[in-house]
């Protein structure tokens, strides 16, 4: 059996988590997240601990009983504490502005891009060089924090460009004659 689907996931007070035949519901300060539930994973709630078991003893379901418990206590991390990616921006003139759910960046093209935010997203601009995205749902989180990411990325020689705070860019050197 996977050794992440032995691991039960422990309920904090404040969350309320409803285990329907097809759906995982997880609500809490945070907000409400829903998953599909898979055929080959059986979950049972013991007390407050969640408790996930192959269905039955193929390779999938063992698999697959792992990836559900790490997907709902994610569920269960981003209803209490919430998700959080810093991106930064380096560059000369490279700037970010949060305006309500919308982010203004002016990052070297001949005009300012804007980015729409999702539901459930807020992002944030401590300083004009540092986004600051949060949300309940992981994958969401870093869905837009790459989407952002995208509009700009990196670039290998002076390392310009919007990155992740944690992120080590290479810089290569110029060819020489």
């Amino acid at each position: 059996m996977s050794r992440v689907g032995k691991m039960p996931v422990t309920i904090p007070a404040g969350v309320d988590v409803s285990i329907k035949e097809d759906q995982i519901s997880v609500k809490g300060t945070g907000g409400a997240l829903h998953l599909t539930q898979n055929k080959l994973v059986t979950i049972t709630n013991d007390a407050g601990k969640l408790s996930f078991a192959p269905a039955n003893d193929s390779r999938e379901a063992d698999a697959m009983s792992g990836t559900m418990r790490q997907l709902v206590n994610n569920m269960v991390v981003g209803v209490t504490k919430g998700f959080e990616k810093k991106l930064s921006l380096v560059g000369v003139g490279y700037k970010a502005q949060a305006v309500g759910s919308k982010l203004n960046l002016t990052v070297g093209y001949s005009h300012p891009v804007d980015k729409e935010m999702p539901a459930g997203i807020t992002v944030a601009t401590p300083t004009p060089t540092e986004i600051l995205i949060k949300g309940a749902d992981r994958q969401r989180v870093g869905q837009v924090a790459a989407e952002i990411r995208a509009i700009r990325p990196p670039e290998p020689y002076k390392g310009k460009g919007i990155r992740y705070s944690d992120e080590k860019i290479t810089i290569k050197e110029t060819k020489k004659k």
